[in-house]
């Protein structure tokens, strides 16, 4: 067998979820909504499994798809692109990320990855013979640093791995920070694969600013993005990789030998949503919005230390700040087992010299769902805090 997937643990996800199976817990671990996502979009999807062929798509996706994708992005993030030589359709996010780690890492090639990161990440990289080089990123500013990116770069850094907004920080790169990376990155010749999943998913009137953008960037860059975080459809797995026309070719080869293609009566429903007015995006991002505020609220009111969520599905609290001296992999595990609310480490976010002092809690559920976590929360703070 392998041994990198011989040794591989259960991830944090699967352990902390069967947890809550098993205990009846509140699940505000896993990051998937209570919702079955917009029904238009969703009767999309049924109409077109009917209507459509249930053959195999093009391998590079539908061109409804690829078009809608590089029309969005035109719209709302002002990129222009040319859907036929720039846009791939994935099955999900991460099958993106595994194409574009496989097509452009050679063994040996250093790949910086910035901590706390999602976990597919470096596993890719590893499989790829990629030599992982980290960024560590500290609460509650979650900020890049010139000293971090002088440490981590070297003349074999052939890739960067980003993630914008930021699961699981719950933060939102500002410009300087992603204009820093821009600079290294094109001093370095590198390519920088963008993990932009929740570009939709931003809060307090911020706008999504891609790292595309940034100058010297539009030729190596790497975007990646998510119908399922988009329309908070999760299990429908729809994804796509936007880069330059030489980077697209490759990405491409990788894809083919992954998944090859992509449900077409998804990708024609996520076509439709991408096509939907601003007002869609608007009110999705403020129900979010307010779902966050009524979790912080409840947290903040039975004196849980509650960092600043900025965009995602997620928001932390702070273990010291709020009385809980134990580590975050000791406290979820307490929470879920004795408290009846399942939480997320950040420590496994990271693979090596880990913040451990932090704990993930996802708020896209009904309102019952959170009021239900704030009263086993508040009860669970009288008994754990010191």
């Amino acid at each position: 067998m392998n041994p990198l997937y011989a040794s591989m643990p259960t991830t944090i996800f699967e352990v902390m979820s069967g947890l809550a199976r098993e205990t009846g817990a509140i699940n505000l671990g896993q990051g998937f909504p209570d919702s079955n996502g917009p029904p238009d979009v969703v009767r999309a999807a049924a109409d077109a499994l009917t209507t459509m062929s249930n053959q195999y798509p093009p391998m590079a996706g539908l061109p409804e798809l690829r078009k809608a994708v590089a029309d969005h992005y035109g719209r709302h993030q002002g990129l222009d692109l040319d859907w036929q030589s720039e846009v791939t359709v994935t099955s999900g996010a991460t099958e993106a990320l595994a194409a574009a780690i496989l097509a452009l890492v050679s063994p040996g090639d250093e790949v910086v990855l910035i901590q706390p990161m999602y976990d597919a990440y470096l596993p890719l990289v590893l499989r790829a013979g990629g030599v992982p080089r980290f960024v560590r990123l500290q609460p509650p500013e979650w900020r890049l640093t010139e000293a971090a990116l002088e440490e981590a770069f070297s003349e074999k850094t052939r890739l960067v791995v980003i993630n914008n907004p930021v699961n699981p920080t719950a933060s939102v790169w500002p410009e300087e920070d992603l204009a820093l990376l821009a600079e290294w990155v094109v001093r370095h010749d590198a390519i920088v694969v963008s993990d932009e999943v929740w570009e939709h998913v931003i809060f307090d009137g911020r706008a999504h600013q891609p790292i595309m953008a940034q100058p010297g960037m539009r030729e190596r860059t790497v975007k990646i993005g998510s119908g399922g975080k988009i329309f908070s459809v999760t299990g429908w797995k729809v994804g796509w990789m936007v880069a330059a026309p030489a980077l697209t070719r490759v990405l491409a080869k990788a894809h083919q030998f992954l998944t090859f293609t992509t449900p077409p009566s998804l990708q024609a429903a996520v076509a439709y949503g991408l096509g939907k007015d601003e007002d869609y995006f608007v009110e999705m991002r403020a129900e979010l919005a307010r779902s966050r505020d009524r979790l912080t609220a409840g947290l903040s009111a039975a004196g849980w230390a509650v960092l600043p969520s900025q965009g995602t599905y997620f928001l932390s609290i702070d273990l010291p700040g709020s009385g809980i001296h134990m580590d975050d992999e000791t406290f979820c595990q307490m929470l879920v087992r004795e408290g009846g609310v399942a939480a997320i480490p950040v420590s496994a976010f990271y693979a090596e010299n880990p913040v451990a002092s932090v704990a993930r809690l996802c708020f896209a559920k009904r309102d019952e769902t959170i009021d239900a976590g704030i009263a086993r929360m508040t009860e669970a703070r009288k008994r754990f805090a010191e």
